[in-house]
Order: C-alpha cells, then sequence, then structure tokens
C-alpha cells in the first residue's frame, strides 16, 4: 500500500464534514434523545461499574469520556456507548487478578488492537455470525449479569472467581443469616422497571425505581449497602502504575476486550440500522472510534468500553437523529456527577442490583429464542452450546465455539447438498437414449453443488465401484465451487477407473474452476488430455468411438 493509499484510509475513518451537518438538522430532537438516554444510563453505568469491581465511579466515568469520543468518531449516527453488562463478565477476573492498573494496560492494549482492526478493515466481517450465535450470546450475558447481581440482592459478600462460585457463596452466606430487606428492594425495582416499561416506556422507569428506594431506603434508616463516595468533578488524566511483569499474561485478556466490544458494537450498530429508515453504519469507523474511546477512558480512570444495545435502542425511540444525542447523553452523565454526586452516592446497591436484573429481562427476546428453537435441532444446538458457554467459559470463548459450530452444521449441510446421479443428458423426455448409451456401455453423471472438503468423499464413492461400464463422463457445469481436497478426490477417483480400464471424459468445465483442477492433476489423471469437452454430446461422441474400437484400446 502506498503512502497516499494509507493517507486516504486513514482520512476515510475520522469525522466527516456531513456527520456536522447532519447534527444541525434537527438539533432538538437530539437533545430530549440524549437526556432521555442519559437519565436511562445513570443507574446501568453505576451498577456496571460496580459489577465489574472497579466501582461506581467507573462506570459513570467510562459513560461520560468514552461515551463522548465513540460518538464523534464512530461510524453510526445513533450509537450510544459506554459501560456494558458483557463487558464487565470480561474485567472481573482481570480486577481480581491484577487490579485497576492491569485493567488500565487491558484497556489500552484493546485500543490499540481495534484501531489495527479498522485500519484493517475487519469492521465488515461481523455480519457474518449467524444469528444462532448472537442470539446465544445474549441469552447468555443476560444469565450471567443476573447471577452477579445475587450479592447484591441478597446483602451479602460473595466469594470465588467465577461467576457461578459467586453466585453459589452468596446464596450460601445469606441462607446461613438471611436478611430480607435488600431482596425485597431489589424485587420492588424490577417489578416497578418492568411495570413502568410496559405502562410508561417513554418513562425512565430505572431511574424512577431507583429514586424511589433510595428515599425510601432514607426515610426508614434500612442498613443497606450503598454506592459511595463519588468524584466531584471529572479526575484529570493519569498513568497508573503498569505492572509490566503481568504485562504478557494481559495480551490474552486485552485481545478477549477488544474482541467483544468489536462484536458488541457492531451487533448494537446493526441493530440501530433496522430501526431506523435510511442509517447505515460505518464497520471500520466503528471500530476506529470504539478504539480512541478505549484508548482515552482509562486514563481517567474508567474501564474498556462498548456501543450499549440497549441505551442505542432508547435512543433511536426517543427521536435521535445524530450523534449530537449520544454526545448530549455524555454531557448530562457529567453534569449529574458534578450537581448530584452526594444524592447518588446514597442510591442502595440492591437498587441497582434491581435495575440490572431487570435490564437482563428485557435483554431476552422470546419470541426470537422460540422461532430459532422450532427452526431445527442444528440451530437449537448451537444456542443451546453457546448459551452454556458463555455461562461456564470466557465470553469470547463462547462466541467462538457457537461460530465453531454454526459453521460446522452450515458445512453438514452444504456436505448433503452435493449430489452426483445420473441424469438425463438434455431437458426432456430421453430415457430411449440414456438406455442406448447404457446399453453402449456408456454412463454420464452430473455432478451438482459445491465439491468440497466436507462432502466430497461421500460423494464420489459410488462412482469408484461402478462395473460393467467402459465409458464415464462426468458432467462437471453444475459445480459450484471446488477446493483442493474436493480437486483431489475427483482425481483419486479418476485414477480408480482409469487403472480398472474404465475411461474418464469431462465435459462442461467451468473456467473458473479450470486452475485448481489443472493445478491438483485432475487433468494429469486422465488417459488423454484430449478427454475434457466443452459440451456433453462431444462427450457422447467420444464415447462412442472409444467403445467402437478394440476393448482397452487407448482413446
Amino acid at each position: 500500500m502506498s503512502l497516499g493509499d494509507a493517507r486516504a484510509k486513514l482520512l476515510r475513518l475520522v469525522p466527516q464534514r456531513a456527520d456536522l451537518a447532519k447534527m444541525t438538522h434537527a438539533p432538538r430532537h437530539d437533545l430530549v434523545a440524549g437526556v432521555t438516554v442519559g437519565l436511562v444510563a445513570l443507574p446501568l453505568a453505576l451498577g456496571f461499574g460496580i459489577s465489574s469491581g472497579m466501582g461506581a465511579s467507573a462506570g459513570l466515568i467510562t459513560a461520560v469520556v468514552a461515551g463522548f469520543i465513540a460518538a464523534v468518531f464512530g461510524g453510526s449516527n445513533l450509537q450510544v456507548s459506554g459501560p456494558t453488562g458483557a463487558m464487565t463478565v470480561v474485567l472481573i477476573p482481570i480486577v481480581a487478578a491484577h487490579g485497576v492498573a492491569g485493567v488500565f494496560v487491558v484497556g489500552v492494549m484493546a485500543g490499540l488492537m481495534l484501531l489495527a482492526m479498522a485500519t484493517a478493515g475487519l469492521g465488515r466481517y461481523a455480519r457474518h455470525v449467524p444469528l444462532p450465535v448472537v442470539e446465544g450470546f445474549t441469552l447468555g450475558i443476560a444469565l450471567v449479569i443476573g447471577l452477579q447481581q445475587l450479592p447484591g440482592a441478597l446483602g451479602v459478600k460473595a466469594r470465588g472467581t467465577s461467576v457461578l462460585a459467586q453466585a453459589g457463596s452468596a446464596a450460601s452466606s445469606w441462607l446461613a443469616r438471611p436478611d430480607w430487606a435488600p431482596l425485597l428492594m431489589t424485587a420492588g425495582v424490577v417489578i416497578a422497571m418492568l411495570v413502568v416499561a410496559r405502562v410508561r416506556p417513554a418513562w425512565p422507569g430505572s431511574l424512577l425505581a431507583v429514586a424511589l428506594a433510595t428515599g425510601v431506603a432514607q426515610l426508614a434508616g434500612l442498613q443497606v449497602g450503598r454506592v459511595g463516595t463519588l468524584p466531584d468533578s471529572l479526575p484529570a488524566p493519569r498513568l497508573p502504575s503498569v505492572p509490566w511483569a503481568d504485562l504478557g499474561s494481559l495480551i490474552l485478556p486485552a485481545l478477549a476486550v477488544a474482541l467483544l466490544a468489536a462484536l458488541e458494537s457492531l451487533l448494537s450498530a446493526t441493530v440501530a440500522d433496522a430501526m431506523s429508515i435510511s442509517e447505515r453504519h460505518d464497520p471500520d469507523r466503528e471500530l476506529f472510534g470504539q478504539g480512541l474511546a478505549n484508548l482515552v477512558g482509562p486514563l481517567f480512570g474508567g474501564m474498556p468500553a462498548t456501543g450499549a444495545i440497549a441505551r442505542t435502542a432508547v435512543n433511536v425511540r426517543s427521536g435521535g437523529r445524530s450523534r449530537l444525542a449520544a454526545i448530549t447523553h455524555s454531557v448530562f452523565l457529567l453534569a449529574v456527577i458534578l450537581v448530584l454526586g452526594p444524592f447518588i452516592s446514597r442510591v442502595p446497591i440492591a437498587a441497582l442490583a434491581g435495575v440490572l436484573v431487570a435490564t437482563c429481562i428485557r435483554m431476552v427476546e422470546i419470541r426470537s429464542l422460540r422461532s430459532l428453537w422450532r427452526s431445527g435441532r442444528g440451530e437449537a444446538g448451537v444456542l443451546v452450546a453457546t448459551v452454556a458457554a458463555t455461562v461456564v467459559l470466557d465470553l469470547v470463548e463462547a462466541v467462538l465455539l457457537g461460530v465453531v459450530a454454526a459453521g460446522a452444521l452450515a458445512l453438514r449441510r452444504a456436505a448433503k447438498a452435493v449430489t452426483v446421479e445420473q441424469v438425463p443428458l438434455q431437458d426432456g423426455d430421453h430415457e430411449d437414449e440414456e438406455h442406448a448409451l447404457l446399453d453402449e456401455h456408456i454412463v454420464a453423471y452430473r455432478i451438482d453443488g459445491p465439491l468440497f472438503f466436507a462432502g466430497a468423499h461421500q460423494a464420489l464413492l459410488g462412482l469408484a465401484s461402478l462395473s460393467d461400464v467402459q465409458v464415464v463422463i462426468l458432467r462437471l457445469s453444475r459445480i459450484s465451487s471446488i477446493d483442493a481436497t474436493g480437486a483431489a478426490v475427483l482425481r483419486d477417483t479418476i485414477i480408480q477407473l482409469e487403472r480398472r480400464g474404465i475411461r474418464v471424459l469431462l465435459s462442461g468445465v467451468p473456467a473458473h474452476h479450470s486452475l485448481i483442477l489443472g493445478t491438483l492433476g485432475v487433468y494429469d489423471s486422465l488417459a488423454h488430455e484430449r478427454h475434457v469437452f466443452a459440451t456433453t454430446p462431444d462427450a457422447i461422441a467420444h464415447a462412442r468411438m472409444h467403445v467402437a474400437r478394440v476393448p482397452h484400446q487407448l482413446a
């Protein structure tokens, strides 16, 4: 790539003049949508910060700093970014093993990886993730986030490194000394949010429920865990001490964060496109914006961020039309930190646990899951495998496992699609001609579909055992694709037939398959280089000349 091409590619990733122009089209709608999203994002940012182990302030700072940068530099006009539940799942073991400094290093490395992905143009590949994997991943994340809230909902401390271990520890501690106040508060917030979402979907149900729970806790003097002290301003950027000794062990966690940020952000942007009329995001610019957000956010004490599907959906439903809405959401949250910090510090952790549990419930699309479950055992199996892997394993491993399972299912179906069968030589009824050829010890087979590693052996198995035939015509015009394995199996089949004295003729070889057939020796395996014909009638004519000669004489 020349210097000019690299410069042009980089310029395509930075904000465009059209982005600024779009922000001036309907500023009132964007400002209203931004404030609405901010009201929804406030309790979520607090809850995700606490769940990650970095604290409520880290969640708020991430929503402000990373949300602002991703809105300016991202590839979607409607995307809202910040802390998410999926990211907290990845961060918990990092915080436990390496502390806040380790999260800083992971965030910076993940940001650099995202920038590299954007420069390499890898954003467009995220759209190929199969639906069962996406739905299984979403359901698995909802289960994991719900399990994470068990200690806060029960008002106990949890032990263990895995989500399942922490949930079991929390349940055991609560059963030893039950305290119903936190659990009832969590249940009340969940019920209130779900009722408000159904009756008044435009209202910020999470904020109303948290405010009511906080007021009740204050008036009743309930002894429940609280958010704690928040900063009274946005912290100045600083470089924490880097755990250089742990740098090697942080590369894989950083890759997990980068892949998760890319996947979740691009899926969220795709959802936003589907909810709008004419919006289409730029996937590479979205990765670029998320990379910058994850580079800068940790400098202020934030956690790695991604595009947030729930907040993005609220933005679209609230009338957001440009990046101004997401920018307004970040500015609104900054104002909340500056003005309402002392009040927010009194919010009960049990109330935030209720917010996240209700969010998990709303993440699950029952109709979509039911459709996938009924669509076949293959899709249902991929769905279940992805859910189980998400709960038990690392999130990126779960996605990779789901993609591999879906790929294996697709290969199995593609392998079944390839057929090798004796068919009429032309359109219409030519049964007499077919019988005449058989009487002359000539048979014609047509290979349909993709001839590749997953199905080539099975498809061509029957050809090698043909008997009472002198010439086999293989009609290849219907081969949709062929790989090295398919070509090699075809070559070996021809060699076996030729060794038994059965001549093989090829007809209708597509030009775009000739290179791999020639390279893998398919043509060399024929008795004569002139045994490749453009049309099947030409091959039949040559076959009849062959059988008219002395048996076993080379044609």
